[in-house]
């Protein structure tokens, strides 16, 4: 008998008209950053398959997510901080369904410049990742 199990009920804040969808699987080596601060033109779900990875969207707290979670950002104008693997010994491999303004790159980085602007909207640092 089949099962089908719930793991995350989200209602997007918008999709983008005629949107484009992106599926992808990321796999980090062990203490990997990730990539640098960018955002998504539209929604992004995730499933974490193996692993951990520190997540921190501009607002919120950075969290650790384990194997076997889901999670999501808005995209639009939410810079994503940090995907990174938060384990120093082994990796941590996620799929992805990103769903993008047509025409429009699906990630695009942030520079240094708007990231000093947009400062006070990144919630405050743990003490033991200041510089991160």
């Amino acid at each position: 008998m089949s099962t089908l199990t719930t793991l995350m009920h989200q209602v997007p804040p918008f999709i983008p008209s005629g949107a484009e969808a992106m599926t992808a699987t990321v796999e980090l080596p062990p203490g990997d950053p990730g990539t640098p601060p960018h955002r998504h033109s539209g929604p992004v779900f995730g499933y974490l398959l193996e692993g951990e990875m520190v997540f921190e969207l501009e607002g919120e707290p950075e969290r650790v997510i384990r194997a076997g979670e889901a999670f999501w950002e808005p995209g639009g104008d939410v810079i994503h901080y940090q995907a990174a693997n938060h384990l120093a010994d082994g990796w941590t491999r996620f799929v992805i369904v990103m769903l993008g303004v047509p025409g429009e790159p699906m990630l695009t980085l942030v520079d240094e410049a708007e990231l000093r602007a947009r400062r006070d909207r990144r919630a405050p640092r743990p003490a033991s990742r200041a510089g991160a």
